[in-house]
């Protein structure tokens, strides 16, 4: 999926009557990294999408084009929106609906070998449960790390710090329910 989200971000701050300073107070994101994402010029970080979302009172598909659904029961093989971040390092492919109704988010995310989620530990409302598909996944949690193979999966509430780690040089591909949602 390509980012080309600025003009939306863009457009959903001025209809709040937000300027780029108050948003930025909002959501803990540098002024001028919301200037860059406004142009199109960077790309954010899912966390750093999330943080815009929370304020300005958004889910993160609202920045993306969405393919109109027949319902909101079924997305078809092929048809999932998929998010590349990180510089290419991390997918993920949403597996839940888009319906506003929603309850929870179901994620497959693709971690590539060697690297990290996000480079500082992050914490928002809910609760998570992973569950490892393939390779090796560290999840470090509220100061300690939890090493988890195929087929382990660990439950926890976001509001304790965590990030998520690949130390292998493997890809790790696991899949995330989280609520509230987050895409």
């Amino acid at each position: 999926m390509e980012f080309k989200i600025g003009a939306k971000v863009r457009e959903r701050r001025t209809q709040k009557k937000l300027t780029i300073a108050e948003l930025s107070k909002l959501s803990d994101i540098s002024t001028g990294l919301i200037s860059q994402i406004e142009r199109d010029l960077v790309v954010p970080s899912v966390v750093s999408l999330w943080r815009l979302a929370q304020a300005l009172d958004a889910n993160i598909s609202h920045f993306f084009d969405e393919k109109p659904q027949d319902d909101n029961v079924i997305i078809r093989s092929g048809d999932h929106k998929v998010i590349v971040a990180h510089r290419n390092n991390t997918h993920y492919k949403l597996l839940s609906s888009s319906a506003p109704t929603r309850l929870l988010d179901l994620t497959e995310i693709t971690l590539k070998g060697k690297c990290t989620y996000e480079k500082d530990t992050v914490s928002h409302e809910g609760e998570e449960c992973g569950y490892v598909l393939k390779g090796t996944l560290t999840v470090f949690l509220n100061g300690k790390d939890y090493v988890l193979h195929e087929g382990d999966s660990i439950t926890f509430s976001s509001k304790l710090p965590h990030k998520y780690i690949n130390n292998s040089d493997e890809d790790c591909v696991s899949l995330w329910a989280m609520t509230p949602p987050f895409f």
